[in-house]
Parts: structure tokens; C-alpha cells; sequence
């Protein structure tokens, strides 16, 4: 990694809610928190806790030095909402099969 930089991801323990309009789009306990140098704190959301039947796959990439390449889905109001690593480096392979929401709410 960059000289500075890390990535730290933990289980998490706490409820994460992913709300959109009027639709609950993912929902857990067990979610796992990625802290990276730099962004916000991202919760990691075990695709079988998302709505994946609401989301359409999206063709945008982008590629992370540190973590890997992303894959987006979209809403029909709300393109590229949500991303996942598909193949994520090994320094975050536990992100693997989890869902990142721009907007969650934590309680």
C-alpha cells in the first residue's frame, strides 16, 4: 500500500439500514466496516441481506489501487448506488460477496 495509507476492515455489530424513497434496500447485523485513509467509513453488507431482485447491474467499473476492481448496480432513479469487489485483493478478501451503499443508516 502507499506509504500512509490503510484499509482496515472489521466485523461490525451494528444494525445497518439501507433505505431508498420508500423501499429497504439491504439490512443487517453483520456487517463489516472498511475504513480507508481518506474516505468515509463504508459498511459491507452480505449480498444475501440486499435486495439484489430490486437492482439492475450496472456497465460502470472503477478500479481501486488498494482494493481491486468494482462492480456497480443501479436503481431506475439512482445509477451506480451500490458496489461490490468481486474479486477483491487479498489484503481485503473478506469484503468478497459484500454490498457497499452510498447511503446507510447505522443504529
Amino acid at each position: 500500500m502507499a506509504e500512509g495509507h490503510t484499509i482496515t476492515v472489521e466485523q461490525g455489530e451494528r444494525h445497518v439500514r439501507v433505505v431508498h424513497g420508500d423501499q429497504v434496500l439491504a439490512e443487517t447485523d453483520r456487517p463489516l466496516v472498511l475504513r480507508e485513509t481518506g474516505c468515509p467509513v463504508r459498511y459491507y453488507i452480505p449480498a444475501e441481506d440486499v435486495r439484489l431482485d430490486l437492482l439492475t447491474p450496472s456497465d460502470s467499473h472503477s478500479v481501486c489501487p488498494f482494493k481491486g476492481t468494482a462492480s456497480y448496480w443501479s436503481l431506475p432513479d439512482a445509477p451506480d448506488l451500490v458496489w461490490a469487489y468481486p474479486d477483491p485483493k487479498p489484503e481485503v478478501a473478506e469484503i468478497k460477496d459484500h454490498l457497499c451503499f452510498y447511503d446507510v443508516d447505522v443504529s
